[in-house]
């Protein structure tokens, strides 16, 4: 059903991968998925790819004045160095601090500029640089959401779950690797159909209603930010999340010996609906292709 679909889809569903370094040097990687556009490289994904980076500016300022104690305690002139190493030691200190962040979309070399964004939408826009045109065969086509989104049509989710993401970070280079395998990161599609349209009141300032597509299937680890999609390939929703519903019975299984409860529940995928990211991206004068039905 959503063969040719896929085909399509494809073309404009690209990854990204956040590495993180902590102050307690290690390394974790993740991906997500991201959308192209156009042909002047403009993108979307969904927001909160971007609450790392956030953390990582406060945890600059931290470490800043963690730095700075430091550099207080050893310029003291009353205590010698064994006096200092204790003090110094003393500090309070967090493993998880980021010290260093790096997003790779899809290419080495490439950033994501004039970034904007509605968190509590959970959507962001940018601009891909530098950018090849050749780079994408198609772009992608955005539903109408001024037509009829009828409730039961079968859709699809796009990204890369299932693939471990793994990085190293070389002192030398001040850079993140990705160890070899790890790309080209494999698709995976997911289809479900349309079940509701859920509303999450106004933006903080007002301007736009927020808005989420949710289908009966979850959205995986991997697959936010990328199309939810019909038969033609046309992009309905950008999935952003997982919802899940209690069933309200709780069935007892036998682990260890042990009766244990397990508590059943049904979950489902939400997606930035079609109507958010159209208007969007009309009032930041992004050009995007709207289909006919």
């Amino acid at each position: 059903m959503f063969a040719n679909a896929f085909k399509l889809a494809r073309c404009f569903t690209k990854p990204v991968v956040i590495s993180t370094r902590f102050f307690d040097k290690t390394v974790e990687s993740e991906c997500a998925a991201f959308i192209v556009l156009n042909d002047e490289g403009w993108i979307i994904t969904v927001a909160h790819l971007w609450r790392s980076y956030y953390a990582c500016q406060q945890h600059a300022k931290e470490m800043s004045d963690y730095n700075g104690q430091i550099q207080t305690i050893q310029q003291g002139q009353r205590l010698d160095a064994k006096q200092k190493r204790k003090r110094i030691d003393r500090l309070k200190t967090n493993p998880k601090w980021i010290t260093n962040q790096s997003f790779w979309w899809g290419h080495g070399g490439i950033q994501v500029k004039d970034v904007k964004t509605i968190p509590d939408g959970d959507l962001a826009i940018g601009r891909l640089e530098p950018f090849d045109p050749k780079m994408v065969s198609v772009y992608p086509v955005l539903k109408d959401p001024g037509s009829n989104l009828d409730i039961g049509t079968s859709l699809c989710k796009l990204g890369f779950p299932f693939h471990e993401i793994k990085a190293t970070f070389d002192d030398a280079k001040n850079a993140f690797e990705l160890k070899p395998g790890v790309v080209p990161l494999p698709l995976f599609p997911l289809e479900g159909i349309f079940t509701r349209e859920v509303s999450a009141g106004r933006t903080k300032d007002g301007k736009y209603e927020i808005k989420f597509l949710e289908t009966s299937t979850p959205g995986l680890r991997g697959q936010s930010g990328g199309p939810i999609f019909d038969t033609k390939g046309t992009i309905w929703a950008l999935q952003s999340r997982t919802s899940h519903f209690p069933l309200g019975f709780s069935p007892k299984v036998k682990k260890d010996g042990k009766d244990i409860e397990e508590n059943q529940f049904l979950n489902v995928g939400w997606g930035v609906h079609a109507e958010l990211i159209a208007a969007f991206l009309k009032d930041n004068g992004v050009d995007y292709r709207l289909s006919d039905y």
